[in-house]
């Protein structure tokens, strides 16, 4: 096989696991209903959360197109991003990234709930507290923000429109976006802070390796 093509061992698991939790998903309703209820991430004020969720969400997809786009952008990106990180500082990042997502969209989904329980009473903002993030779309965000800060000046060729982009401005722009999106409200049902999240946190991180010396950019 092209090694160009070939996953390195992190990416590969990752992948698999993701994998392995929507088979299970898709097995039998009940069984999709309990994995969500118990791994997926629940507003704090929800009697649904509990504090391993800001790590298994990650692992959970809505549908196959929601898998599908995160991890052909876990291969793609997340290849290069472990063999110059190495494995072990690469799966620290990943999560990191993926549970600083969680923490910033738990943090705006409390905000949230308690702005409309004070606007319109907590019955109406009980609502709030079913609705769960899955995905491991803020790890990934992650992964993006890293490949710009270490290969800014590579060419990506965008999907949608099919232009090419230099690494950096790719992720300046989809950092702005999301950012747009989370406080305009303009497109619900999609954990936006939890992307700029993941960005932010992958960000700190870097930052914080390159201050200790451990890796330069």
């Amino acid at each position: 096989m092209n090694r160009n093509f070939q996953a390195p061992p992190v990416v590969l698991n990752l992948i698999i696991i993701n994998g392995l939790f929507f088979m299970a998903m898709g097995l039998v309703q009940p069984a999709r209903i309990w994995l969500v209820e118990h791994l997926g991430l629940f507003n704090p004020e929800s009697p649904l959360f509990h504090t391993w969720q800001t790590v298994t969400y990650m692992f959970l997809h809505g549908d196959f197109w929601h898998l599908f786009f995160n991890m052909f952008a876990l291969w793609m990106f997340g290849r290069t991003l472990e063999h110059a990180l190495g494995s072990q500082r690469f799966l620290t990042y990943f999560m990191a990234c993926g549970i600083g997502a969680a923490l910033l969209q738990m943090g705006v989904g409390w905000l949230e709930y308690r702005h409309v329980a004070a606007e319109y009473g907590t019955f109406a903002a009980h609502a709030l507290l079913r609705i769960p993030t899955v995905g491991a779309s803020g790890a990934v965000f992650g992964l993006l923000l890293a490949f710009g800060v270490l290969y800014p000046n590579a060419v990506i060729l965008l999907m949608f429109p099919p232009i090419p982009m230099k690494a950096k401005w790719f992720v300046v722009v989809y950092g702005l976006i999301e950012l747009f999106l989370g406080v305009s409200g303009s497109q619900p049902g999609v954990a936006h802070f939890a992307h700029v999240g993941g960005m932010l946190w992958g960000l700190l991180l870097l930052w914080w390796w390159k201050r200790r010396g451990i890796i330069r950019f």
